[in-house]
Order: structure tokens, then sequence, then C-alpha cells
């Protein structure tokens, strides 16, 4: 193993294909495998500890989700996106968030808004704790919720797609403590807004909350 890369890639229920896809993953968010690298089959299958059938079967998983290639008889390569790339689909997420974030108020249950702002604070005992990559995920699972709220499958289907095409984006979007301090200052907003029900200012929250991703992000692609 490499230095950089992570101690431990052992899993513990190998038969799994979707616990393989989840550690990839998270190799590609946190950089081990980094944008346009060639993804080592044999190395990968030895470090995990499993059979190549449910690791090949991960990796479709994850070129479904957009952050892979497979390409035959080449082997399979961590999707690169240009900046070109980011910026359009950050473009559309805003948008996409907006509207998810005026329809939530509205059509939100007040168990909906608790759930939601239990999310909320288990990501700042992640953030106080400094743990990025839980509080990432839980980020992710937030939006996801809110989305959810609107009760618009078509909405959640898109904004899924996209955001999972961008996980590596947007966890280096936090990398720096004052932009992770500024991000979580924008949710504590957004939990406000989703309280009072205010559609608008939500909305206007999050799509803020996208915009400044992109001026995270946009030297570092």
């Amino acid at each position: 193993m490499e230095a950089g890369e992570p101690t431990s890639l052992q899993i513990e229920k190998q038969s799994l294909h979707d616990q393989v896809a989840s550690r990839i993953r998270d190799l590609i968010i946190e950089g081990h495998l980094e944008p346009g690298s060639r993804i080592d089959e044999a190395k990968l299958v030895e470090q995990l500890g499993v059979s190549r059938t449910p690791f090949r079967e991960a990796l479709r998983t994850l070129a479904a989700e957009g952050l892979i290639v497979i390409r035959p008889a080449r082997g399979s390569m961590v999707r690169k996106l240009s900046r070109a790339d980011v910026f359009s689909m950050l473009e559309v997420l805003a948008e996409m968030e907006r509207l998810a974030g005026r329809t939530a108020c509205e059509r939100a249950s007040d168990s909906e808004i608790a759930h939601a702002r239990d999310l909320h604070e288990r990501m700042l005992e992640y953030y106080r704790s400094g743990d990025r990559m839980p509080y990432y995920k839980l980020n992710q699972e937030f939006h996801t919720f809110i989305a959810s709220l609107s009760r618009n499958e078509t909405l959640c289907e898109i904004q899924g797609n996209i955001m999972a095409r961008l996980k590596r984006i947007r966890f280096i979007g936090n990398s720096e403590p004052e932009h992770w301090r500024a991000a979580v200052d924008d949710h504590e907003e957004m939990m406000d807004a989703l309280a009072a029900r205010d559609g608008q200012r939500l909305g206007d929250i999050m799509a803020h909350h996208l915009s400044e991703t992109w001026q995270r992000v946009k030297n570092v692609i």
C-alpha cells in the first residue's frame, strides 16, 4: 500500500457488493483514487479482501452513478470532470435545490421537519469533532431528504443523479476550515427557514449554498 492510502480497507461482509461499492466510493471522494486515474483491479481486490465478482458488480454500480467509466478491454477509470462540467451541474443543481426548498416548506409534515432537525444536529456534532467524511455523508442525506419533502419524484431523480456525479467536488468544497464553517452557517439558516416554513428563503439559501460551492472548487478542478 502506498503512502497516503488508508491503513485498512478490509471488508467485513465480503459477499455484499454494496459494501465494496461504498468503500471504493469513499476512496474516490477522499481523493485516494484520483480523477482520471486507472483503477488497479488486482490491487484493490487484494486490499479489500474480496473476489472479483462483487468487485466488478461494485464497479458497475459506481459507473451507473457516474463516478467511474468502464472501458471494454481497457479497464475502468475514475471519471474526471471538467470545469465546465462542474459549473453546469452546480448551476442546474442550485435551481433544483431552490425548488426543493420552496416545496418542502409547503408539503412537509411537522415530524418530517423534526427529522431534518435531527439530521442537522448530528451534522453539527461531526463538525465540532472535525470528522469530515461522516459529516459529508449526513450532509448528502440531508439534501436528499429535503428534496424528498417536495413529493416530486422527477426532482428527486434528477437531483440524485447530479449529486452522485459531484460527490468528490462537494467533499473538497469544505476542505478549508473557513469554507466548512461557512457551509455550516448556511445549514443553520436552512433549518431556521424550514422550521418557519419560509419556502422562498429556504430555496434562496439552498441555491446560494451551491453557488458558493462553485467559488470554492473552481480553482482546484
